[in-house]
């Protein structure tokens, strides 16, 4: 019986010593597909205005303030993996779906952006796990503890002022 040519050829490839690499390579590629795509730092064939860069670093405030600020100057701030628009997990697209039924203003930062971001965050809360939701400056949890709080009414509740606010702006 004849073996498909897709069998040969991945054995084939799977002797050459590039594909048993253990170091990382860095670019884009498509699965399923999704394009994704990693970058690194250093990578010397990016100009350096293409560069990832941390605006962070250089602007002298520490990642712990910032969580701080964020916290105080919005009403509902979610740190999340991805964004409202595009959630990068079940838990924060459910966060977002729940939070985004009652009309009210959503701040959100994309803990994936920055691991610095997320350490601080976690450290800021006590909490390990995200998405972490917190409405008007209080740590609510999770999308677990958002969607039990929906179903029984006390996150109504918490948002009507939230939700005044808006509409009286």
């Amino acid at each position: 019986m004849a073996r498909p040519l897709s069998n040969i050829l991945l054995k084939g490839f799977a002797g050459l010593p590039a594909v048993r690499s253990s170091r990382t390579v860095f670019g884009s590629f498509n699965c399923n597909g999704m394009r994704y795509s990693s970058t690194t730092p250093s990578d010397p064939d990016s100009h350096e205005d293409f560069r990832p860069n941390n605006k962070l670093e250089s602007s002298g405030i520490s990642l712990k303030d910032i969580v701080e600020q964020d916290v105080k100057d919005n009403p509902v701030m979610i740190y999340m993996k991805g964004v409202p628009d595009l959630p990068q997990c079940g838990f924060s697209a459910l966060a977002v779906r729940v939070l985004k039924q009652y009309n009210i203003p959503l701040s959100a930062r994309d803990i994936l952006e920055d691991p610095e971001l997320k350490i601080a965050v976690k450290s800021f809360s006590n909490w390990p796990t995200f998405p972490q939701i917190f409405i008007k400056g209080e740590f609510i949890g999770g999308s677990d503890i958002i969607m039990n709080m929906h179903q029984s009414g006390e996150l109504k509740e918490k948002l009507q002022d939230v939700a005044a606010n808006q509409k009286s702006e």
